[in-house]
């Protein structure tokens, strides 16, 4: 693949946008504001999010999406809950004639309890899905450091052309053909980094977030399962590996708003003093939807969703999982 068009501006979407220029491709960039996409197309640097990082000459930053043109791959790198309306933003607009159309956002949506492919899937019908996942910060793949991902597709021809986009000197890509296990891996490590923010916040110690992270994995595999993901793709770098690095990197948002809980912050404080978005928030909402409906247990989930959306206060919600019955570990 020679071209690609991604969609949104924020520190993932310039990375890769710049990565995939990188490479050697041809990149249309666009993002929804169009004052910060006009800066951007002055000054070559996004001022918001990694405001040191120069975009090479191939990238073309487009002002309207209805601009954008068709290109081998679309990746759309937008939060999780905007992803339907991008989606169906750009299936009105002549890239919508793309080839593959690649998901990096992670998160399930609301209600509809869709994987954010399948979401993509509904608004571009002719373009093969993949996903794009693991434990990648924006900052540290601008900075060229090593860096490893996962990408997820049902078509093993469309996954190495994909992986091949995304493999440079300092970035790894593997592949899979479980892009179930490998988008609800994605979601769902996301409050459970929040539980550990959480943890250091409260000066709990490392002995208790070491034994929260490991929980929250048997969590994961257990709900992962119930919807079809296969257990040994969460043990895998869009599973454990993107736990350990959003529970403990300092640039994880979803670390940074637990942190900042755990410390007495009120959660819509935390939430207005930052442009970023922490995708465990809402995740946490409609994965605990999920969770009961299928009848999976899901005690941490459960208290990060109290601590969240019902009131609960951090420390109590930590008092509450550390008071429970006793059980096997295989449990």
């Amino acid at each position: 693949m020679q071209s690609a068009a991604v969609i949104g501006a924020g520190s993932w979407g310039t990375a890769l946008a710049t990565a995939l220029a990188w490479r050697g491709m041809q990149v249309q960039f666009w993002g929804r504001d169009a004052a910060l996409m006009a800066e951007i197309a002055t000054t070559r640097k996004n001022p918001r999010y990694l405001p040191n990082l120069e975009l090479p000459a191939n990238v073309e930053v487009v002002a309207h999406a209805a601009d954008l043109k068709p290109v081998d791959m679309l990746v759309f790198v937008v939060p999780s809950k905007g992803i339907r309306e991008a989606a169906q933003l750009i299936a009105s607009s002549p890239a919508a004639k793309s080839r593959v159309a690649v998901s990096c956002a992670k998160g399930i949506e609301m209600h509809t309890g869709r994987r954010m492919s399948e979401i993509l899937a509904e608004s571009l019908p002719q373009s093969t899905i993949a996903v794009l996942t693991g434990p990648n910060h924006a900052e540290e793949v601008a900075s060229q450091l090593a860096t490893a991902a996962v990408v997820a597709c049902h078509d093993e021809e469309t996954a190495k052309a994909v992986q091949s986009c995304f493999t440079l000197p300092f970035f790894r890509c593997y592949t899979t053909d479980d892009i179930t296990g490998a988008e609800w891996a994605g979601a769902m490590k996301n409050p459970y980094a929040i539980a550990a923010g959480i943890a250091l916040g409260l000066k709990l110690g490392d002995n208790a977030i070491a034994a929260l992270v490991t929980r929250a994995l048997a969590e994961m595999v257990r709900l992962g399962v119930a919807m079809g993901g296969r257990a040994e793709t969460f043990y895998g770098l869009s599973g454990v590996g993107d736990l350990v690095a959003t529970s403990y990197s300092a640039h994880s948002r979803n670390h940074r708003v637990g942190l900042l809980l755990g410390q007495g912050q009120a959660l819509e404080e935390i939430l207005s003093s930052t442009r970023m978005i922490a995708e465990g928030v809402l995740n946490t909402a409609s994965l605990h939807q999920a969770a009961k409906a299928r009848g999976v247990r899901t005690p941490l989930l459960d208290e990060i969703h109290a601590v969240l959306h019902e009131g609960k206060s951090a420390r109590e919600g930590m008092k509450a999982l550390l008071s429970r019955d006793p059980r096997p570990e295989t449990e």
